[in-house]
């Protein structure tokens, strides 16, 4: 409505939506009543070609002229250097609003998402759902017209039970105020802010906490017109089931808030919306409480049938689930994660026998019931069963944290068995569709590599973990024997992994500039990365930056002119020029410094020294000749400038920095 109104020429203030299941509502503040006047322009045949050699417009001249209500010779003359041409010039009075409103309303309609629109009655009109009633006002006029085969009308349906004779609205500004008299909560924001009030009111008077689902609390709010919080619970007893699945079935098949003690411990008792405000709130209480039970049930036998089987033993069955046709079953899947996450673990310092372990076992609890009959919980049941069949603590652990992080701003591993396992997991996948030529194209990314990527940088940089991308994928490579076809596989692989680290680094808002600037080094070890990353940020925002950057930039463009390869070596002998003895000093003094900073990966001080050399740099570019008649004059010059870009080219190239 927005877009269609501008596009309209009509002048407005704001724009506000207002939505629920029954109704779409969009409010305009200070809006016209109708479109500015415009001027129209419209430019016909070229003068050469509308006349013939008498000077008598030619036909297509004629039709120009009549399809816009003139003769050719009220026709003006638009004169350009490319030629001449007849122009048609009018002023265009503005439209009143209720003209042009229910068209605007129809397009607007046309542009929601809508995937499967349906037909009713005997109109060809199509919607998401039958409409019943359209409403226009513009303050208390009320505006004619027909969309979706709906004749406008001042009539606003009401709460389905509490207000079925609906409500006429009477003006524009009453909308909310309306409808909130026949119980709708109409905003909303509005109408979530309460669901979300109510839902913590009950919670601490029922002495327990709800831990908020955003997309659950969007789709409930997006459920109900006017909201009202109950209670119920279950029978105890079902609270000997792991918690995960019992808040998966209230969550997702019944859309109830589950309640949870201060510890995090799963109280028998839920709180749910509804819409309607009963006068017999029991009955819908009992009615809640009559379906989820068989559910909890499920659950609870799901829990018990699986126990009977270990872990151990289920591995068999994943010989006949298969990962990728190339690459095997899951169960060839687990065994190389569980030599990957072995060896990882040994570089980390970590157990490798509890990570190898539980890298065997990852997968063991997809054959289960409960995970087949809700697939959230895998891993985690995985966890709980570890338990049961009596595997190491750190065993079980690392079965759940292997999935970690799921998505975006997710948790990851804890331990450093689960963050191997979790690595391995990614790291097998990664190779292993590479490996047989299945690189992502486009959107197209079914095996979810590229959150595979972001998943395996985000646990080695924010654990700071001293690994070398390189290192993990030929080890990750070596566990597939001779199943990949890919010569290439453990370069394509390192290359794309550093490939995720400018989406990465964009999304926390770095700049692309600083990402290009640290990429076109290529460090291959994320944390050190993610340091040069930070430190290149720090570095951009000294009032030397700017120079540096410019001079690196001017002294590659020097170099990459030079025949061969340039010799690093200054003779101080050779140098002449004042402004390139400062520089050639300052380099001396600046490199000690530097060295001491990269030898700690200190690349803040490191840079912060370097950004010392602005003013000896910007004196020698101002006072020497680089390219010097005398050979060996220039071939020192240009050794003095390749010693002063390798010192930065230790950290990042700054000359891709932006100004």
């Amino acid at each position: 409505m927005q877009n269609l109104l501008t596009e309209a020429q009509f002048s407005f203030t704001a724009v506000k939506p207002y939505a629920s299941a029954r109704r779409l509502a969009v409010q305009v503040l200070q809006l016209s009543a109708e479109q500015a006047d415009s001027l129209v322009e419209k430019r016909g045949p070229a003068v050469a070609a509308a006349f013939d050699a008498d000077g008598n417009p030619s036909k297509a001249a004629q039709a120009w002229a009549r399809s816009n209500g003139i003769e050719v010779a009220d026709a003006e003359r638009l004169v350009t250097d490319k030629g001449e041409w007849l122009l048609y010039k009018a002023a265009v009075k503005g439209q009143p609003l209720a003209q042009v409103l229910p068209s605007i309303v129809t397009q607007a309609l046309k542009q929601l998402p809508i995937p499967k629109p349906m037909r009713w009655g005997t109109s060809d009109a199509q919607f998401i759902r039958p409409v019943h009633t359209i409403t226009m006002l513009y303050g208390g006029q009320a505006i004619a017209g027909e969309v979706l085969g709906v004749n406008a009308d001042t009539q606003l349906q009401g709460h389905r039970f509490h207000c079925p004779a609906g409500v006429r609205l009477a003006h524009a500004d009453d909308y909310v105020a309306a409808l909130r008299g026949a119980h709708v909560v109409a905003d909303f924001a509005e109408r979530r802010a309460l669901i979300v009030a109510a839902i913590d009111a009950l919670a601490r008077k029922l002495g327990g906490q709800v831990q908020h689902d955003e997309a659950l609390l969007d789709e409930v709010t997006a459920l109900v017109e006017w909201p009202v919080a109950l209670s119920a619970g279950f029978d105890p007893s079902f609270l000997s089931v792991p918690k995960e699945p019992l808040i998966v079935t209230m969550k997702d098949d019944q859309r109830y808030f589950p309640l949870q003690d201060s510890q995090g411990n799963l109280l028998p008792a839920f709180i749910f919306i509804t819409n309607i405000d009963s006068k017999d709130p029991a009955q819908i209480i009992a009615g809640n409480e009559r379906v989820v039970r068989p559910r909890l049930a499920d659950a609870q036998f799901f829990f018990t049938n699986d126990k009977k089987t270990s872990l151990e033993a289920r591995r068999a069955s994943l010989a006949s689930v298969l990962f990728q046709k190339d690459l095997g079953s899951v169960q060839a899947k687990s065994d190389r994660i569980a030599q990957v996450a072995a060896e990882l673990a040994h570089l980390m310092g970590a157990d490798a026998t509890a990570a190898g372990r539980a890298g065997l076992l990852c997968k063991a609890d997809l054959t289960s019931n409960m995970v087949a009959e809700f697939p959230e919980t895998q891993g985690v049941m995985g966890m709980h069963y570890a338990r049961h069949d009596g595997e190491a603590e750190a065993v079980a652990n690392a079965i759940y944290e292997h999935y970690l992080p799921r998505f975006a701003g997710d948790a990851l591993p804890a331990s450093l068995e689960g963050a191997a396992v979790a690595m391995a997991d990614k790291l097998d996948t990664l190779v292993g569709i590479f490996g047989i030529g299945m690189v992502p194209k486009g959107d197209r990314d079914p095996f979810a590599l590229r959150r595979a990527a972001i998943g395996l940088l985000r646990i080695i940089v924010e654990k700071k973990l001293a690994i070398d991308l390189v290192d993990v994928v030929a080890i990750a490579a070596r566990s597939f024997g001779s199943l990949l076809s890919s010569a290439t596989v453990e370069a394509d692989v390192v290359e794309f992994l550093l490939g995720r680290f400018r989406s990465w680094y964009q999304e926390q808002g770095i700049d692309v500039d600083v990402i290009q600037a640290v990429l076109a080094r290529r460090p291959t070890r994320p944390v050190d990365f993610d340091q040069r990353v930070h430190a290149v940020t720090a570095f951009r925002l000294l009032p030397e930056a700017s120079a540096l950057a410019a001079a690196n930039k001017r002294v590659g463009n020097i170099l990459a002119k030079v025949e061969g390869d340039i010799n690093l070596d200054v003779q101080p002998d050779l140098l002449s020029e004042a402004a390139e003895k400062v520089l050639y000093q300052a380099l001396v003094t600046i490199s000690a410094e530097t060295s001491t900073a990269l030898a700690g990966h200190d690349y803040n001080a490191a840079l912060r020294a370097l950004a010392g050399l602005q003013a000896p740099v910007d004196t020698f570019f101002d006072s020497v000749m680089v390219n010097a008649d005398d050979a060996a004059v220039r071939a020192n010059r240009q050794a003095l400038l390749g010693q002063l870009q390798q010192q930065f080219l230790q950290i990042a190239d700054i000359s891709l920095l932006s100004s």
